[in-house]
């Protein structure tokens, strides 16, 4: 890692957000799936418990909630397939601003038709 005039090549660009980003969508995805198996594994427990904690999920908060996992899982995935080629294509350093900015542009892109199509149906729109 070559330095600049403010630290190393990272520190404070893209690459420090990139590294940051998918650190923080990871613990996001993880803190998900631990409640998602909690609350699933309510069901062997105590069945109506389970029901009701289902029934707490359907509400426009939680819409929101699942908009705001769905964000992180796209950006993970795409920002974790940027880090492959980064890590294992010959140009992958040299590209790795571009290939950010990319993944930023696809995950917009994505975001959007997931967003209008799944607020409008949680919402009460078909």
């Amino acid at each position: 890692m070559s330095k600049t005039s403010s630290g190393t090549l990272y520190r404070g660009h893209e690459g420090m957000w990139s590294w940051v980003g998918h650190r923080v969508t990871g613990v996001v995805i993880f803190l998900f799936l631990l409640v998602h198996v909690l609350d699933t594994a309510l069901v062997r427990v105590d069945p109506g418990a389970y029901d009701a904690v289902i029934g707490t999920y359907k509400n426009p908060l939680m819409a929101v909630g699942e908009l705001g996992l769905v964000a992180a899982i796209v950006f993970h995935a795409f920002n974790g397939l940027r880090l492959v080629l980064v890590d294992f294509w010959k140009s992958g350093p040299k590209y790795h601003r571009q290939l950010l900015w990319g993944v930023l542009i696809v995950w917009v892109v994505v975001m959007i038709g997931f967003a209008i199509r799944h607020l409008s149906l949680a919402f009460g729109g078909y």
